[in-house]
């Protein structure tokens, strides 16, 4: 499907609402795919975590805030966008460089996606989330598919 792939950068969102493929690269960033189990349309939420150091820190609240924000417009663009989704599915996986912090930041942000997700009723299906440096996923909303890369 290469004339029907959407590339969505760190930090952004892509809605679609017919059968294509979203892609992502995951370099200490999340991917939250997003679909219903009816309907032909989904999301890829790309998001970033930033980890300074080698010492457990949490991240900060103006990060977790904005992250939040970014998963709040993309849920409420997908609903606007396809009213007759009831069934709102996620799969996430996410990836990164290295050890120190990176493993605690990535579950900081992790952990409020997965609360967010089960707040809004959205069933979380499926999880990989791994060290070991960056892996493409590739995303298909119609189909639930999710196939990562190393």
């Amino acid at each position: 499907m290469p004339d029907r792939t959407i590339t969505v950068a760190p930090d952004h969102f892509e809605v679609i609402h017919e059968d294509k493929l979203l892609r992502a690269e995951l370099d200490s960033t999340i991917a939250v795919c997003l679909y219903d189990a009816v309907e032909e349309g989904g999301a890829l939420l790309h998001l970033r975590f930033i980890a300074r150091g080698d010492k457990r820190t949490d991240v900060t609240d103006t990060t977790l805030a904005a992250d939040l924000m970014l998963l709040d417009r993309c849920m409420t663009t997908l609903r606007n966008t396809s009213p007759r989704a009831q069934n709102l599915m996620s799969r996430i996986a996410a990836s990164w460089n290295g050890d120190g912090a990176a493993p605690f930041t990535a579950q900081s942000v992790l952990t409020i996606v997965q609360q967010y997700l089960t707040d809004s009723q959205v069933k979380i299906v499926s999880e990989d989330v791994r060290g070991g440096g960056a892996r493409a996923v590739s995303f298909r909303p119609a189909l639930g598919q999710l196939s990562i890369a190393a």
